[in-house]
C-alpha cells in the first residue's frame, strides 16, 4: 500500500441547548451558543420562553405552548446527531415534563443541567409542582450545575439539613445531592468571598475535585451560569472527561469574566466575554492590513498594468518614461506639502518621521527626476490623472481641517499609498540587471531604506485608525482605497500620453 492512509476528521461536538432567551446576548440560549462556538463546537437552540430581559432585569416573559415545545425538539432529533444536552431555563413543570419525556426517548451521550430555579436576587423562580418536575430530569442528566442558593434548595429537596452557604457546606449538599439523584453536581464558588473561586465536582460517591481559580473582581458576570455549563457540555462531548471539561471551562471562564468590563454593554449586570481566549489566540487585528487585503485586486492590475511591466523588461520609451516623470514632479511637489501638514498634526517620533519624508520628496525630485527631464517634458503641464489624485489628496487634508481639530487621520491614510504600493512594487520587480536602461528607477523602487519607511509610515497610520471612532476610521479606509485606485490610474497614465509600448 502506498502513500499515507487518511485520518478520519471526528466532527465538532453537537451541542443543543434547551432554555430561555435574552435580547441582550448575556443569558439564555444566545450566551450558550456563544459558549459552544468559542469551545468549536456547533451549537442548536430550542426556546422554552421568550424573555424580555436585559442586564437590569426580567421584564416579562411569554411561554410559548407545550405542544410546540416538543415540536421544536423533535424537529433537531428527527434530523441531527446530538452529542451533548444543555439544559436552562425551563419554567414551568409541563415545560420540564416535555424535556424528560423527549430526553427518555432521545437521551445523548452527556446531559448538563443548569437548574434556573432561583434568581440571583435570591427569589425562587419556579413553583413546588416545577421543583418536583425538575427531580426527574436529574435523573436523567450526567451533571447538575446549580448557583449557591440553587444547591440550598436542592440540598432541601434531597432531605439534606439546611445550609449556610460556604465553600464546606456547599460540598455537604454537594454530596447529598449527588447521592440522592445520583448525578456529578458542581459546586460553584462565584458568590463566595476571599482572593480565589473555587468551584467543586462532587460525585455520585461522595469524591470531590476542587478547581481553584483566581477571583475575578467585576460586577459584570450576567450569564455566567449559562455560559459555563454549555462551555462544559461542549468540552465533555469533546473529551470525554468530566474534570477534565470542567477545568478547561473554568479557565475559560475566568478569562471570560476578565475581558467582561471592556464589552461595555448595558447598564446594569454586563455579560462575560465569551471571546475572550479565541481573541487572545488569534493576532491582534489591523485595520490598515484589512485595507490592503481589500485594495488586491486593484494592485494586481497595477502590477500588470503596461507601464511597470516595460519598466521591468527594459521595453519602455524613453520618451514616455520622461513624460510618466514630468507628472510625478507635479505629484511630488504637492505631496511633499501633504507630508509636511501631517507632520505639522503630529508630536514627537511621528511629527519627525513625517517631516523627514516631506523633505526626501525634494530629494527625491532632484537625484531622480530632473535628471532625467532635461529635454521638453520639463514644462509639462498637470495632466487630469494627475490633477484628480492631487484634488483627491487635496479633498483628504481637508477633511481634518474641516473638523477644527487640524486631525490628520484622512489625509495620512490618503498619502500612505504612495509608500506602500511603491514599496511593494519594488519587492516584485527586484533587481535590475546590469545595463538595465531604468536600472536607478528600479533601485530606488527596492531600497530597503524605502521599504522600512514604508513600514513605519503603516505603523503611524496604523495607530490612527487604532484611536479613530468607527466613523473617522471609515474615512480613513475610503481614503486610503481611493489612493489605491488612483496609483493604477497614475501608472496607466502613460497609455494616455500615446505610449507605444
Amino acid at each position: 500500500m502506498s502513500g499515507s492512509a487518511s485520518v478520519p476528521v471526528a466532527p465538532l461536538p453537537r451541542v443543543l441547548s434547551i432554555a430561555g432567551t435574552d435580547p441582550t446576548g448575556g443569558a439564555g440560549v444566545q450566551a450558550d451558543l456563544k459558549s459552544i462556538a468559542a469551545h468549536d463546537g456547533y451549537g442548536m437552540a430550542v426556546v422554552t420562553a421568550l424573555v424580555a430581559q436585559d442586564t437590569v432585569g426580567v421584564r416579562s416573559v411569554h411561554v410559548p405552548d407545550a405542544v410546540f415545545l416538543r415540536q421544536q425538539l423533535d424537529a433537531v432529533s428527527d434530523d441531527v446527531m446530538i452529542d451533548a444536552v444543555k439544559t436552562g431555563m425551563l419554567g414551568t413543570a409541563e415545560v420540564v415534563r416535555v424535556v424528560v419525556d423527549w430526553l427518555r426517548a432521545h437521551r445523548p451521550a452527556w446531559v448538563v443541567v443548569d437548574p434556573v430555579m432561583v434568581a440571583t436576587s435570591g427569589d425562587r423562580l419556579l413553583d413546588a409542582d416545577a421543583e418536583s418536575a425538575m427531580t426527574e430530569l436529574f435523573a436523567l442528566a450526567d451533571l447538575v450545575t446549580p448557583n449557591r442558593d440553587e444547591l440550598r434548595v436542592l440540598a432541601q429537596l434531597a432531605g439534606a439539613a439546611p445550609t449556610d452557604g460556604t465553600t464546606t457546606d456547599g460540598i455537604d449538599a454537594a454530596r447529598a445531592v449527588a447521592r440522592r439523584w445520583d448525578v456529578r453536581v458542581l459546586a460553584k464558588g462565584g458568590h463566595d468571598d476571599g482572593p480565589s473561586s473555587d468551584d467543586a465536582l462532587v460525585s455520585p460517591d461522595g469524591t470531590v475535585r476542587v478547581f481553584t481559580g483566581p477571583r475575578v473582581a467585576t460586577t459584570n458576570t450576567h450569564g455566567t451560569g449559562c455560559s459555563l455549563s454549555s462551555a462544559i457540555a461542549t468540552l465533555v462531548a469533546r473529551h470525554g472527561d468530566w474534570e477534565l471539561a470542567v477545568g478547561s471551562a473554568k479557565t475559560w471562564l475566568t478569562a471570560a469574566l476578565r475581558g467582561a468590563d471592556a464589552l461595555q454593554v448595558g447598564r446594569g449586570h454586563g455579560p462575560i466575554d465569551h471571546n475572550a481566549l479565541v481573541r487572545a489566540a488569534l493576532p491582534t487585528p489591523r485595520w490598515t492590513d484589512a485595507w490592503w487585503i481589500e485594495a488586491a485586486e486593484v494592485l494586481d492590475e497595477t502590477l500588470d498594468c503596461r507601464f511597470l511591466r516595460g519598466l521591468a523588461d527594459g521595453t519602455l520609451d524613453p520618451e514616455v518614461f520622461a513624460g510618466y516623470l514630468a507628472q510625478d514632479v507635479h505629484y511630488l511637489r504637492a505631496y511633499e506639502q501633504h507630508l509636511a501638514t501631517i507632520a505639522a498634526g503630529s508630536t514627537g517620533e511621528a511629527a519627525a518621521f513625517w517631516r523627514t519624508a516631506s523633505e526626501g520628496c525634494a530629494a527625491e525630485a532632484r537625484d531622480l527626476h530632473h535628471r532625467r527631464l532635461a529635454g521638453s517634458h520639463a514644462d509639462d503641464p498637470v495632466h487630469p490623472v494627475c490633477a484628480g489624485y492631487l484634488a483627491h489628496l487635496a479633498d483628504a487634508a481637508r477633511q481634518g481641517a474641516g473638523t477644527g481639530t487640524g486631525d490628520v487621520s484622512v489625509l495620512a491614510a490618503a498619502v500612505l499609498p504612495c509608500f506602500r504600493v511603491y514599496a511593494w512594487v519594488g519587492e516584485r520587480l527586484g533587481t535590475a540587471p546590469v545595463g538595465h536602461p531604468f536600472a536607478d528607477w528600479i533601485t530606488a523602487y527596492g531600497d530597503p531604506g524605502f521599504a522600512a519607511s514604508s513600514a513605519r509610515a503603516t505603523e503611524l497610520v496604523e495607530e490612527l485608525a487604532r484611536r479613530a471612532d468607527p466613523e473617522l476610521r471609515g474615512r480613513m479606509a475610503r481614503a486610503f482605497r481611493q489612493s489605491v485606485a488612483q496609483e493604477l490610474a497614475f501608472f496607466r497614465m502613460p497609455e494616455q500620453l500615446g505610449e507605444p509600448v
